[in-house]
């Protein structure tokens, strides 16, 4: 369990994915270039056997925009993009259901 005040410390807000590449030294990571509003952030994901990333550019998705920098196989990571899992293990993005610009915080 965590407080309400150390939930509000996550800036959760829309991201819109302008590019994605294999990342070139592991099998199950996506490099994908988000914008978040204010600029573009490098974010490392585990969703390549889930998503091409054809199919993943121009996608809103919901970005953990606070998290601290990490390098995960020699590629920094700015942030993370939000999924769900279901019950046979299928990764799915969570994306907005109406236009709405990168940046918008979410609540």
């Amino acid at each position: 369990m965590i407080s309400f005040s150390e939930f509000q410390k996550m800036e959760l807000v829309v991201g819109e994915v302008k590019e994605c590449r294999l990342h070139p030294n592991a099998d199950r990571l996506l490099l994908l270039r988000v914008s978040v509003g204010d600029g573009e952030k490098q974010i490392v994901a585990g969703i390549r056997e889930h998503y091409s990333p054809e199919e993943i550019v121009g996608k809103k998705v919901v970005v953990l925009n606070n998290l601290e920098p990490v390098t995960l196989r020699g590629e920094r990571s700015e942030g993370m993009v939000l999924a769900g899992t279901n019950s046979s293990g299928t990764v799915v993005l969570l994306t907005v259901d109406r236009d709405i610009e990168p940046g918008s915080k979410i609540s």
